[in-house]
């Protein structure tokens, strides 16, 4: 892709290229290895912004109920793998509260569940929450959980000073000036920022713009995350994944034997197991019974049941049988939100004035991508402890053959990084 030599020169400056040693190391690491990316777009056409209160326990019990709701939302178009992070989605719209006012800023306020945590009297503690959260979340810097926030803004766009500061302060926020009107430099400029800040996973985010792009909001998450007691791959052998009753693919099936937690959820009819990754993150699986139609699950799922399962996790001896499987999914959310009841954002309705006194603001559209690369090792020091099998301890079987759930998240604050069904893992 040609750049112009503007473009190239911003790039050699914002975002320098990962280095050669750097790329080894994410190759190495590559088990957990998850990305997203979300941007928001502010086109032209329309008018007028507020924010809000808590403890990290409690942003974390709304964002994941949120999180249940938008997984609904999704499953009832498609019957496919679905992958996303609540906590991607989350974080770009607490910075966008911060822009809004009005029925605009309360209708985000309820469809991202957060409306109980506002408080009049302190308008900057929701963003001050997801600060403390990112902090908590990464704080011995021992977990390799990047998340970054950059604006976009049209070269003679104005942005409240206010917006900008705060963006900056409880977000980290890069502020980037863009000629939108440019829009073939612009593209190649942002994905190549998303490209880098995603560590060359993400590629060709956009391919389009409007070139009456006021600004663009971007937020990327990066994990990498190696198993605690990572799989052999010596054990790893084709075996059939049964997506239905009429549907079977043959895929890697990786294959460990050690004591994991897990749990029976018997009114539920599904069994749930913890594969821990190293240093606070876990994967959580849940996975129907044999028999047992994943969609009534669906309907179920929610905070107070996954902090339910959390509880009653117990240690046991488990062979576990999980097959290797890569995802990458997109999501146009602005499709998806009104139905939550996020949409004077989306019209002419919509109420920006804490982000710009200019006229005629609304977001045109909120694309989120995630990927996913799940396979036996995190670190290939870590590669090889076994147990052998003895007549006198015969352990459980866990396989995990047949449709099922994932949910990846941060033990201390129990925040939802990221969650998923995967459907049939030998689709990307």
């Amino acid at each position: 892709m040609e750049l112009s030599d503007l473009i190239l020169l911003k790039l050699n400056v914002c975002v320098p290229k990962p280095s050669q040693t750097q790329n080894m190391a994410v190759h190495k690491m590559k088990m957990g290895f998850i990305v997203i990316v979300i941007y928001m777009c502010f086109f032209a056409p329309v008018h007028q912004a507020q924010p809000s209160s808590a403890t990290i326990s409690d942003l974390s019990l709304k964002n994941m109920d949120f999180a249940m709701n938008l997984y609904r939302k999704i499953s009832n178009y498609h019957d496919k793998n679905i992958f996303f992070s609540p906590l991607s989605i989350s974080t770009s719209f607490a910075a966008l509260l911060m822009a809004s006012d009005g029925d605009t800023h309360k209708e985000m306020l309820e469809g991202l569940n957060l409306e109980q945590l506002e408080r009049a009297d302190h308008p900057q503690l929701i963003p001050e929450l997801f600060q403390l959260l990112n902090d908590n979340i990464t704080q011995n810097g021992s977990l390799k959980l990047d998340q970054g926030m950059a604006l976009f803004i049209r070269q003679q766009f104005e942005v409240e000073t206010m917006f900008e500061d705060q963006i900056k302060k409880f977000f980290d926020a890069d502020i980037k000036r863009v000629d939108f009107a440019d829009t073939k430099g612009s593209i190649s400029f942002i994905n190549e920022y998303i490209k880098c800040k995603t560590e060359d996973k993400v590629r060709k985010m956009i391919s389009t713009l409007d070139a009456m792009t006021r600004v663009m909001l971007i937020n990327t998450i990066f994990f990498q995350g190696a198993w605690q007691m990572p799989f052999d791959s010596n054990h790893t052998q084709n075996a059939p994944f049964y997506i239905d009753n009429y549907s079977v693919v043959q895929v890697p099936m990786m294959f460990i034997e050690d004591k994991f937690y897990m749990m029976e959820d018997v009114p539920l009819r599904a069994k749930v197991l913890k594969l821990p990754y190293q240093e606070g993150v876990s994967m959580l699986i849940v996975l129907p019974n044999k028999g047992m139609d994943y969609t009534v699950i669906d309907d179920e799922i929610s905070a107070e049941k996954f902090l339910s399962w959390i509880k009653k996790l117990q240690k046991t001896k488990l062979e576990v049988n999980m097959p290797k499987f890569k995802m990458e999914q997109s999501y146009s959310l602005h499709s998806l939100l009104p139905d939550m009841g996020i949409a004077s954002v989306f019209s002419n309705s919509a109420n920006l004035t804490k982000l710009s006194k200019e006229e005629g603001l609304k977001v045109s559209e909120v694309l989120h991508k995630a990927v996913i690369e799940v396979d036996e090792t995190g670190t290939t020091a870590a590669a090889a402890t076994t147990i052998g099998i003895t007549p006198y301890s015969l352990p459980r079987t866990f396989i995990v053959n047949r449709p099922f759930f994932f949910f990846i998240y941060h033990e201390d604050t129990n925040c939802l990084l990221f969650m998923g069904r995967l459907i049939d893992p030998s689709k990307e």
